[in-house]
């Protein structure tokens, strides 16, 4: 992805279901369980650069001391400074650990500073009421949420839907581990049962909209990891006879305890794992009351999940693979004129997945004809008359410069720094001959393609440069994690809007403007909960092939000698290619069978693409932002 996008967060959960003794004699460790969430953090930096935080529970504390130790950081290596703290403990020592909780932070709400980073806390005299949580999420109704907690007699210290969570789980937990009709009770440890946690969890999370994976534990130590019904965000577990363990991501759990893919399995969406005190563990089903269909985010297939998941690496190279026809027809040239590079490296394993396609068919087309003309024997390649010519030429023609910074005042000189953001590789491309194909995971704003991507490219003298997504155009904004919120931001909808003020291919009456089109568009659509796109009808206006020259006009810098083609993912091979099925139905799986049984039941979140929100705040967030457009707010709409 070349625009830089803050999204989703991590979370890592061990709970210890052995006491110290065991995993010291076991192990010859006296920190089994701070080693492993330091592990199962490491290997999700990915997911949150801005904070992160841990906290320790303490087994069974004794009186005037504290229940659990807690960390947190949002310095500029906020994750180092928290491991470093997590391996210290100072002042901790000789306590018997049993829940270990974590949490990489991705700022889509507050500032980047530690009061906003998980867990959060809920104390209360009462170890059975005190909280600690943390998660994975976005709410699309939080000032909902928090006018009708403050309306019920509580006094919220704070607007974030972080501590929001966390204060209407411990309320719940509280109410739900009461004695029924017992005016005397103390909702003591005794109050608490498998079935009761995951109720009050269902009830407090019922008015929720939005996403989540959420962690985390009471000061007794009942913890527990919940999905939102629809699955959007990702969550995994991993159960055996020593640990309980959650995270947001398979391959973490895979390396921190060295298991199979197959021994970490996904939390049900809707669902809840919950874990007692004394290592006992229940999976608490949906639901079924709740009529949710599961919507899992595609942009953690496309982008955001690390690529060492063999399912994610497989669908990334499927969707490279689906691109090919389109980029071979946008090049317009012979294969042995067209260069194939990506940007950024992120893209990486979908332009594995494309070089192979290229490879098979290039091959199996010529040596098929070749093999006939030889006599049934295949062409040697180092004769100089050898036919095959047509060898796909790739290679990496840039890379991103991590250490390169400027701090120069002057706006024209700023822009010409950024345009070496990237180093580039000289000498791959021939100038004047060569029509240069970069692979791209997704195009969000077009900020950076068009400031320092495309001149950079430029600078090689390509005839042609073809930009290939292997996503769709997003032409939507995002509510349940990912930071692309403000519509007028996203080069699809400009694209949109260009279209209809009478730009490239636009068959609409001239006179009119985009404003009012888009203002027309929300008449009789403004109910905030209706489940209505306002926007699909103009976009249906036009056809692909307008909408993505529009777009390479817009990406496309002033100067620009290069012709500039962009191709894009279709909805209908992104839905083929993800979740274990392949672009080609023809073709066998090229994953497990059980994923591509799986994939017919599942429909997947494409909401950024089709506008197809799984719950009504979407919707909701769609009105506000294009209100916010309208009225030139460049501001979040929820």
């Amino acid at each position: 992805m070349s625009d830089e996008l803050k999204h989703e967060c991590g979370v890592a959960l061990v709970v210890l279901r052995k006491d110290g003794e065991y995993y010291r004699q076991k192990y010859a460790t006296g920190d089994y369980g701070g080693v492993k969430l330091s592990i199962l953090l490491e290997k999700q930096h990915n997911r949150g650069q801005d904070g992160a935080g841990a906290a320790i529970l303490c087994a069974n504390p004794a009186p005037g001391s504290s229940p659990y130790w807690i960390a947190k950081s949002a310095s500029g290596t906020p994750l180092a400074d928290v491991l470093g703290m997590i391996g210290r403990r100072e002042g901790w020592g000789g306590r018997r650990e049993s829940v270990f909780l974590g949490h990489l932070r991705y700022a889509t709400f507050g500032r980047n500073d530690a009061a906003f980073c998980h867990p959060f806390v809920h104390e209360a005299s009462d170890l059975a009421h005190t909280l600690l949580l943390a998660g994975n999420f976005n709410l699309t109704n939080a000032g909902e949420l928090f006018d009708d907690y403050a309306k019920h007699g509580a006094f919220p210290t704070s607007k974030a839907d972080g501590y929001l969570l966390c204060e209407l789980i411990a309320r719940e937990l509280a109410e739900m581990r009461c004695v029924e009709g017992d005016a005397s009770c103390q909702c003591g440890a005794l109050g608490a049962t498998h079935h009761t946690v995951a109720a009050a969890l269902a009830k407090a999370l019922a008015g929720a909209d939005g996403a989540w994976t959420l962690c985390g534990t009471t000061g007794d130590g009942w913890a527990f990891a919940t999905r939102d019904p629809h699955g959007i965000r990702p969550g995994f577990c991993y159960i055996d006879d020593e640990v309980v363990v959650v995270a947001s991501e398979r391959p973490a759990i895979q390396a921190a305890f060295d298991v199979s893919p197959e021994a970490v399995e996904e939390l049900p969406p809707g669902g809840a794992l919950i874990v007692s005190p004394d290592g006992g563990f229940q999976m608490a089903e949906r639901n079924s009351a709740i009529n949710a269909q599961p919507r899992p985010c595609a942009f953690e297939r496309i982008y955001f999940s690390r690529a060492n998941d063999a399912d994610i690496h497989r669908e990334r190279k499927a969707l490279g693979a689906a691109l090919m026809p389109q980029i071979l027809e946008a090049a317009g040239a012979p294969i042995a004129d067209i260069f194939f590079s990506y940007i950024p490296n992120s893209a990486r394993i979908a332009f594995h997945g494309l070089l192979e396609e290229l490879f098979s068919r290039v091959f199996s087309t010529e040596l098929t004809g070749l093999t006939r003309l030889s006599g049934g024997m295949p062409p040697d390649p180092k004769d100089p008359v050898n036919p095959v010519k047509s060898i796909p030429r790739f290679g990496e023609i840039a890379v991103k410069d991590a250490k390169f910074r400027t701090f120069i005042a002057d706006a024209a000189a700023r822009r010409e720094f950024y345009k070496h953001v990237y180093d580039v590789t000289y000498g791959l491309v021939r100038p004047g001959r060569d029509t240069l194909v970069v692979l791209d995971d997704s195009i969000v704003r077009g900020n950076t393609m068009k400031n320092a991507i495309l001149p950079m490219l430029d600078r090689l003298g390509p005839k042609r440069i073809v930009i290939a997504s292997s996503a769709p155009p997003i032409r939507y904004p995002d509510c349940y994690g990912i930071d692309m919120s403000t519509l007028g931001e996203l080069v699809a909808f400009r694209a949109l809007v260009n279209l209809l003020d009478g730009g490239v291919g636009s068959r609409r009456t001239t006179g009119n403007t985009a404003d009012d089109e888009l203002r027309k568009a929300l008449v009789g659509r403004d109910d905030p909960i209706a489940p209505t796109n306002p926007l699909a009808p103009l976009y249906a206006r036009f056809t692909e092939e307008q909408h993505c020259q529009e777009i390479a006009r817009l990406l496309t810098p002033h100067g620009m000698k290069a012709e500039v083609v962009v191709v894009y993912q279709t909805v209908e091979n992104l839905r083929k290619c993800l979740f274990g099925a392949t672009f080609d139905d023809q073709r066998p799986a090229a994953s497990n069978p059980e994923l591509e049984t799986q994939n017919s039941k599942l429909s997947i979140g494409d909401w950024y693409f089709t506008g197809d929100y799984p719950t009504p705040g979407g919707y909701k967030v769609l009105h506000k932002a294009l209100l916010n457009y309208l009225e030139r707010k460049n501001e979040r709409p929820y």
